[in-house]
């Protein structure tokens, strides 16, 4: 549920989830930021904890900075969180591209998460492959889950302009993957490696939120909520939890293309 007098009435996408759009990306950002809050206080009442997956990004990142400060911050009880990434860049958490090195300097080092609560996708010491059972591992040990898929409480995810969410990229076969947890794979289209949940492990979120901001996701946001199935080229339609919410949080311009907004 948003609640946020600047958004428009929800658009209902039916399987392709519920679309929120706010006036502008600070206004998004804020309806973010409420709903990392209630999604974990509802977990945490219900199972005495919350595991939260983050992604890349500026909407995340002015999120985290939000949380990070009053009064989001004192309305989060940081000690029962345990906080994981959907993906991540094979470099160095010191780098300005690491997801998880963002988000620590953003805001995970300025409010009272234990340290070992913090779960970032391991980038050094081991090979790529590795690194990806490593943390698929990490996940089966500490969230557990039906037939050892585990479940997280709330997933936060981004959308490329060309449609990739998580390290989900057109054309690469991370997108068919139904058995592994987390891949490790080369993405052609940026000659880089990158380490990704896979859709199994997305598809089982409790609550899966989109973040996208900005009128260059415009055109690929109304092909991936209205356009036909193509989620080989449009990753983000291979999100669908089958059990859970799916829900979009846009701002206006990103909702420029899309036909049931109205002014």
């Amino acid at each position: 549920m948003i609640s946020d007098p600047g958004a428009t009435a929800p658009l209902d996408y039916g399987p392709r989830g519920t679309v929120h759009v706010f006036a502008d990306a600070e206004a998004l950002a804020v309806a973010a930021a409420e709903t990392f809050v209630r999604v974990t206080g509802d977990a945490i009442a219900a199972r005495d904890g919350a595991a939260v997956a983050l992604s890349g990004g500026s909407t995340p990142r002015r999120m985290g900075e939000l949380l990070a400060e009053a009064p989001f911050r004192d309305r989060v009880a940081w000690d029962r969180l345990e906080v994981f990434w959907g993906d991540e860049r094979w470099v160095l958490e010191t780098s300005p591209e690491s997801n998880a090195g963002v988000a620590r300097r953003t805001f995970l080092d300025r409010v009272p998460i234990p340290p070992d609560q913090i779960h970032p996708m391991p980038t050094v010491g081991l090979e790529a492959d590795e690194a990806a059972a490593a943390y698929a591992e990490t996940l089966r040990t500490l969230l557990g889950g039906t037939n050892g898929m585990p479940r997280f409480d709330l997933i936060l995810l981004g959308m490329g302009d060309d449609g990739h969410t998580a390290s989900l990229f057109p054309g690469t076969a991370a997108i068919r993957e139904r058995t592994a947890l987390v891949v490790a794979h080369h993405v052609p289209k940026l000659g880089a490696l990158r380490l990704t949940m896979t859709p199994a492990v997305l598809n089982a979120g409790r609550e899966v939120v989109f973040l996208v901001s900005g009128a260059a996701k415009a055109e690929r946001l109304a092909e991936v909520l209205e356009g036909p199935e193509r989620p080989d080229e449009l990753p983000a339609q291979v999100v669908r939890p089958a059990e859970g919410r799916l829900t979009w949080l846009v701002d206006r311009d990103a909702a420029a293309r899309l036909s049931l907004v109205t002014e």
